[in-house]
């Protein structure tokens, strides 16, 4: 899957020029949690987060007057306090790339640009919607982990058994585990089908530290 297919197009933005305030309200208002920064032909100056805006913002504690403070405030502008580095991905980027990208620069969003242009926005939130989606989060039926050595063959002995019951597949995932991966961590969700049917196809495959879960 692409971030083209699962970004925010047209993504709330603002301009350089909007005062911090402005820019915070807009971001309340939209319940969005960051801004890109764009010029009038939607070329890409930067980005602003919540936490950028409120850094600059008075504290509660001041004793300024809220005329003072709104002065200040508008003189303070969005390209003062925004960052000029961004990290941004192509509408044919992996989701799971761009997920890397995020957990290892500790950053919560990322422009999407095309020919150098905002396109749209791919962000944490979209992120954790995919990942409930590939666990089955929202679906009804058993959810099931175990782990399995490391051989070509469970994974169609699995579903083979699986299927000659009637089981239905919702998701399916794999995750390596140990020192050189000699074992799989298999975490799957099925329906239409009875607890002693899935443990006798984890059975068939040598599966141990079964855990079996029903899921309204």
């Amino acid at each position: 899957m692409l971030v083209g297919r699962r970004m925010t197009k047209n993504p709330v933005i603002c301009g350089p020029d909007m005062p911090v305030d402005e820019a915070l309200n807009l971001m309340r208002r939209e319940k969005v949690r960051r801004l890109p920064v764009i010029d009038q032909n939607r070329n890409l100056l930067g980005i602003v987060s919540e936490k950028d805006l409120l850094y600059v913002s008075p504290s509660p504690a001041t004793t300024l007057s809220v005329f003072e403070l709104h002065y200040l405030l508008s003189k303070v502008k969005v390209g003062d306090v925004m960052t000029k580095k961004v990290i941004t991905v192509a509408e044919n980027t992996p989701l799971e790339e761009a997920a890397r990208m995020m957990a290892d620069n500790k950053i919560g969003g990322l422009p999407v640009l095309r020919d150098g242009h905002l396109v749209g926005i791919i962000t944490e939130t979209d992120i954790f919607k995919i990942f409930l989606e590939l666990l089955g989060a929202r679906d009804s039926g058993w959810r099931v982990s175990a782990l399995v050595t490391d051989r070509k063959s469970v994974l169609a002995k699995l579903t083979e058994v699986i299927s000659s019951k009637g089981g239905d597949f919702v998701t399916l995932g794999t995750f390596l585990q140990g020192e050189g991966h000699p074992k799989i961590l298999l975490v799957f969700k099925v329906r239409e089908v009875e607890e002693t049917d899935i443990r006798e196809a984890l059975a068939a495959i040598q599966a141990t530290d079964i855990e079996i879960t029903k899921t309204p």
